[in-house]
């Protein structure tokens, strides 16, 4: 079933159908690992931090959080650009919808001691396929170190 999902975000193409649905978080966790991984090292804390993110904005269950974040690291690591995962949210989402992603990639970024320079430099990529404003992008990034998470 992941298969299709992947070609169908691959091609663009939508079919209306609720396995369509199902293509919104896999280019969220797409774009979550991304992140976790823009330092070269994913721990079990990112990991974490994306199965609570995938959780708490799809109500997923353990089991879809388990395969989605596996087909995710695939995509990542096949992946040539983020675009076909942002133009699906894009497409999907308000800018609300967007700035809490946007939110939810700081919180994953600094969930460790430091905040490496690849992760910021990745976050502020996506923020900008995602059309969230300079403005919203630093907003993100001060709402996140202010919801517990470790201080860069």
């Amino acid at each position: 079933m992941l298969e299709s999902l992947i070609e169908r975000i691959r091609n663009r193409g939508t079919t209306g159908t609720a396995d369509d649905e199902r293509l919104i978080p896999l280019a969220a966790a797409t774009l979550l690992m991304e992140v976790a991984w823009a330092d070269q090292d994913i721990d079990e804390e990112e990991l974490a931090v994306i199965r609570v993110a995938l959780s708490e904005q799809f109500g997923l269950a353990d089991l879809e959080i388990a395969e989605i974040i596996s087909e995710s690291k695939t995509q990542q690591v096949e992946s040539v650009g983020l675009y076909r995962f942002t133009r699906t949210l894009v497409d999907a989402w308000d800018e609300p919808a967007r700035f809490e992603l946007v939110v939810k990639l700081w919180q994953l970024a600094l969930v460790d001691t430091r905040l490496d320079r690849f992760e910021e430099h990745m976050i502020r990529k996506i923020a900008e396929l995602l059309y969230v404003s300079h403005h919203r992008f630093i907003e993100a990034k001060q709402r996140a170190r202010g919801t517990g998470y470790r201080d860069a």
